[in-house]
Parts: C-alpha cells; structure tokens; sequence
C-alpha cells in the first residue's frame, strides 16, 4: 500500500485518535510490514518480531489520544518498535541473569562457555513455553510477570477480576514449572520459577 499524502494522513490520525477501528487498520496495513522487517533485523526471529509488532500496535491504539495528527506517524511508529526491542532484550537479559547466578554460585563464578549455551538454550525453551500458553493466559502472564503490573492495573486494562488474574497466573506458572521440569530437572528449573513467583 502506497503511503498517504500528508493530507490524507492527517485525517487517517485524526479519525484512529477518535477510536476509529478501520482507521486503525489502515494503519497497520500501511506500517506494518515495514516495521516488522525491521524488528526482524534487531532479533533475528520471524516468529518474535511478529509478537513485538503486535504490541508494538496495541500501545498505539491504547495511546492513541496522544498522537499527534500533524506530525508524521512513522517516527513515532518506529519509536515504539525500538522501545518494545528494548524491552525484550532487557527481560531476556534478567531472565538469563537467575541462570547464570546460579552457575556463578556453583562454580566459584566461572561459567564455561558450555554453560553459557546451555544457559541461553533453557532462556530460549522459557520463552517457548510462555508463547505457547493460551492467548488470554500469555497476556496476563507477561503484564503480572514481565511487565511488573499490579493485579489491579491488569483488572482494570482487561476488565476482568482480580480472582481471574490469580488462576491464570498459576495456571500459567505450573505449566510452564512443569514443562521446564521435563527438559532441566532440579535447580535450573526451580531458578527459573522462582524468577516469577
């Protein structure tokens, strides 16, 4: 899809600052692919880029009062995937951290490079698992759990009770103790849930 005139852009943000859906549409059949491309670059996964741009467009639409239609929406656009990059590479980084404590402690703080695959290999698989949790379920998780939302905050974004958010997250957290049991028996795993609990 071509890109609009500065004129037709001007009115697509004025009616997506409204909570116009269609425009909102339009705006990720415009932006979208360009965008994912470039996550793509930053974390040389398909499959992770395609979960970073769907955020990067649900902070879009949930700050959309805050656009401001004479300004091109592209910059901004590109801001929110970088910040959203960021922020994945930070709570990959603090997931791995509990792994790597844990070998530090247990090898007087010489973690062979061996280790070091071995380590990101478990961050990898956790990352699976929290994927492949029901759509619903991997949302709560990621905001209680990696985004550090309180139960009122996601009660109050998502619209259902806070007795709701509790039995998903422990859903979430048993599976995903259960299926990291399956592949790191004993301390790594144990590392790692504790890292949510």
């Amino acid at each position: 899809m071509a890109p609009p005139s500065a004129y037709d852009e001007r009115l697509l943000l004025t009616r997506l600052k409204e909570g116009d859906e269609l425009a909102f549409e339009q705006v990720y059949q415009l932006y979208a692919k360009k965008i994912l491309g470039n996550i793509v670059k930053l974390v040389k996964s398909e499959s992770t880029a395609a979960e970073l741009l769907q955020e990067v467009f649900v902070k879009l639409w949930f700050s959309r009062e805050k656009i401001d239609v004479d300004r091109p929406l592209s910059p901004y656009l590109f801001r929110i995937a970088q910040n959203q990059v960021y922020d994945f590479f930070r709570k990959a980084a603090r997931k791995l951290q509990v792994i790597i404590d844990l070998s530090a402690n247990n090898k007087d703080g010489y973690v062979h490079i061996e280790e070091d695959l071995f380590q990101a290999e478990a961050v990898r698989h956790l990352q699976e698992f929290i994927s492949n949790l029901p759509p619903k379920r991997r949302t709560i998780f990621k905001m209680i759990k990696l985004d550090g939302l309180s139960y009122a905050e996601v009660s109050l974004h998502l619209n259902i009770s806070e007795s709701t958010i509790n039995d998903h997250i422990v859903k979430a957290t048993r599976h995903i103790q259960q299926q990291m049991n399956l592949l790191y028996p004993g301390a790594i795993s144990v590392a790692i849930i504790l890292h949510f609990s």
